[in-house]
């Protein structure tokens, strides 16, 4: 199987009991390589960012190759997921921090079990939009929870799959704002809640360099494709 479970304690670094490596990779990198064939890659950014038409054009290159190729997105992705979707964006409710993560998690369970890891066993690729990166970046960090406890509680709704490489697309707030238009969705709409999320996600991609690869969000797409494929090509 493509992906690595992570759940593995190891050395801690601020008494939570998790060290930055078990998000990066529990494996070292040569031994990483040498056992992977297919791969579980995760996109991550801002709305607008660019995710979706670089996991189509991905998708599209691997499966020119030959290769069977699943793609997803959070929160979604499955019956539960696409209503747990709704509440989390589409609702004007308020909904408190630890509620919202915690409805993102179970969505994620649910997408691990009914589409992740089926896929991964029978050897296809898996690209998604967004996973617990997401939730590390709006929760952990800009809301505020903490980056270990919102970690822990992912690592234990998705029996520890991590992805074997995270794409961040990056791109300015305000060019986010721009490409989403007048309607973003409840968790969007706040500007400074936004400007704290791409700090976040940057602080991430500083935190995770061997997992997570930081790119210009406003390439060329099939440019930037070709790129990502790549970087990807000795994973595969």
């Amino acid at each position: 199987m493509a992906a690595t479970r992570a759940r593995v304690r190891q050395r801690p670094t601020d008494g939570s009991g998790w060290s930055k490596g078990a998000l990066d990779s529990p494996l070292a990198p040569s031994l990483l390589l040498s056992i992977l064939s297919r791969v579980f890659v995760t996109f991550e950014g801002l709305d607008g960012s660019g995710k979706t038409t670089q996991i189509e054009l991905l998708a599209k290159l691997l499966r020119d190759e030959g290769r069977d190729v699943v793609t997803t997105r959070e929160p979604g992705g499955t019956a539960f997921g696409e209503h747990v979707r709704e509440v989390l964006l589409h609702r004007d409710e308020e909904i408190v921090p630890w509620a919202e993560a915690a409805l993102f998690a179970a969505a994620r369970a649910q997408l691990v079990e009914e589409v992740i890891l089926p896929a991964l066993e029978r050897d296809a690729d898996v690209l998604a939009d967004r996973y617990i990166d997401s939730s590390l970046a709006y929760q952990g960090i800009a809301r505020g929870l903490g980056v270990d406890r919102v970690l822990e509680m992912n690592l234990q709704a998705t029996r520890g799959l991590l992805p074997d490489r995270t794409i961040l697309l990056t791109i300015d707030p305000d060019e986010s704002k721009r490409r989403v238009g007048d309607e973003p969705d409840r968790i969007e709409r706040d500007e400074d809640f936004i400007r704290r999320v791409d700090q976040a996600y940057r602080e991430l991609a500083e935190l995770f360099p061997r997992r997570i690869l930081q790119v210009d969000g406003t390439q060329e797409p099939r440019r930037l494709a070709k790129m990502i494929r790549g970087q990807l090509r000795d994973l595969s």
